[in-house]
């Protein structure tokens, strides 16, 4: 089956062109000015964005948190996904039980996603203890699964200490994975936890105090550091919320540090700690790293502007509000972390950054789209408009509006953070692999069609 998707104004990490895209056996073949193919079906663009189905390469389905499981599998989440035009994404792992092997999340999460997911996927694995046996696994998983990247945190009760972290940052540059790190002060935010708790300060505005941004500064710091003295191990750093930890990013910039990326998510560009001030529905937003204020807010868009950030994702995490989060209603420690973002990023990137002249169209793909992929080893299959890659792309209306609300949205989860935002830019159509999986909000594909992607090096491994 051939497709053409005319005259659209296409949107590539490097410009924005009026053209066409021919599709053939579910890749783009190729991309012209003015192309013809009399037995394709033809998509009229005109007026719309074509820009590449977005890769969001942190999210949490079907995780087990404690207690508490995240309310979107594979199927719902990846539903949700594709209707806020992601087709890509790269699911981080939870912990698995205590001693047990890497092969075991590995394992687990292949019975939870395959099957399930409507997009393409991959997996971060998850590392909770390091010892001779799990150093030789990470290997072994690469060459055999395509997992090309590990998650450490510094925080949580299966975080890694120091000399365990840089066991393992030496072990990756020397088998070239990239490690990403969850990057906050353990000690820190255990002592405030605990003083706040035993103080009676248990609204969910003592979240962000109890982890406050210089938590994450300090242990941002020391990862690069640790990643240096490993001879520049590839290091991904997950979730940058604050100013001050973007300071530490820049020093290591400034410094020409090599092989590291930095991650910031939608909700640190567009929601600040005042959500917290109520103490119902401040609840919604109980994540880790919290929410922060506006000046960190102009920080990070300054960032991304400037090229010092080079990925926004949406660390989709999602628990019911009416149920799980009302575990935190007497004491926000006992809230489970995470909230929804998988299916609002791109509008809201859009709106808030393209349309709001934050940052480029071409920006904008670079940052959803290209960088993720190139940093987990996807690119040029995913993230890019190019001859040879999967034919993933969305078109964007730019001239519609719509208010964000939860009765819109197709995660399994009951609330959006973002109720009520009004946007610019409406996505009227996803296609993954030259199949049109999303139209008008409506989703059309089936479950399971998306594919398993065994991952190359990222480049910042090479």
């Amino acid at each position: 089956m051939k497709l053409l998707v005319k005259n659209g104004m296409i949107a590539t990490e490097s410009q924005v062109f009026q053209g066409d895209i021919l599709i053939e056996d579910e890749k783009i073949k190729s991309i012209g000015t003015v192309l013809e193919e009399p037995d394709a079906e033809v998509i009229d663009a005109t007026g719309r964005y074509v820009i590449p189905g977005g890769v969001d390469v942190h999210t949490h389905m079907d995780l087990q948190a404690g207690k508490y499981r995240a309310v979107d599998d594979f199927y719902d989440g990846t539903v949700a996904a594709a209707c806020g035009g992601t087709t890509t994404i790269v699911d981080h792992m939870a912990f698995g039980p205590k001693g047990c092997s890497l092969w075991h999340q590995v394992e687990e999460y292949h019975r939870l996603a395959d099957g399930k997911s409507v997009i393409d996927y991959g997996f971060h694995g998850v590392i909770q203890h390091v010892n001779a046996s799990i150093l030789g696994e990470m290997k072994e998983i690469a060459e055999n699964d395509g997992i090309t990247s590990f998650k450490v945190y510094t925080t949580y009760d299966d975080m890694l200490t120091d000399d365990e972290i840089f066991q393992v940052l030496k072990e990756a540059k020397k088998d070239g994975i990239v490690i990403a790190v969850h990057c906050e002060n353990d000690g820190v935010i255990n002592y405030l936890r605990k003083t706040y708790r035993e103080s009676g300060c248990t609204e969910p505005k003592y979240h962000p105090l109890s982890r406050p941004a210089r938590c994450e500064a300090e242990a941002v710091d020391r990862l690069l550091h640790l990643a240096a003295m490993a001879g520049d191990a590839p290091l991904y750093i997950v979730h940058l919320s604050s100013k001050e930890g973007l300071m530490e990013v820049m020093k290591a910039r400034a410094s020409h540090q090599k092989n590291f990326a930095v991650e910031t998510c939608t909700q640190y560009l567009t929601l600040t700690d005042e959500m917290y001030e109520d103490p119902k529905e401040g609840l919604k937003a109980i994540m880790s790293p919290p929410l922060r204020k506006k000046e960190d807010q102009d920080a990070l868009w300054q960032a991304l502007k400037d090229g010092v950030i080079d990925v926004v994702a949406t660390d989709h995490c999602p628990f019911h509000f009416g149920k799980e989060k009302q575990a935190g209603a007497q004491d926000f420690t006992a809230c489970p972390n995470g909230a929804p973002g998988v299916e609002e990023r791109m509008r809201i990137l859009f709106s808030e950054g393209v349309m709001k002249g934050r940052i480029t169209l071409p920006q904008l793909v670079q940052y959803l789209c290209m960088n993720p992929s190139r940093m987990y080893g996807l690119y040029p299959q995913k993230g890019t408009l190019l001859p040879g890659s999967d034919a993933d792309l969305i078109l964007l209306n730019p001239e519609k509006e719509r208010i964000l609300t939860h009765a819109d949205m197709h995660s399994a989860v009951d609330y959006t953070c973002y109720e009520g935002m009004a946007v610019k830019g409406e996505i009227e159509l996803v296609m993954q692999r030259g199949h049109v999986i999303v139209k008008e909000n409506q989703f059309l594909g089936k479950k399971g069609d998306g594919k398993y992607l065994k991952r190359h090096k990222s480049v910042l491994a090479e």
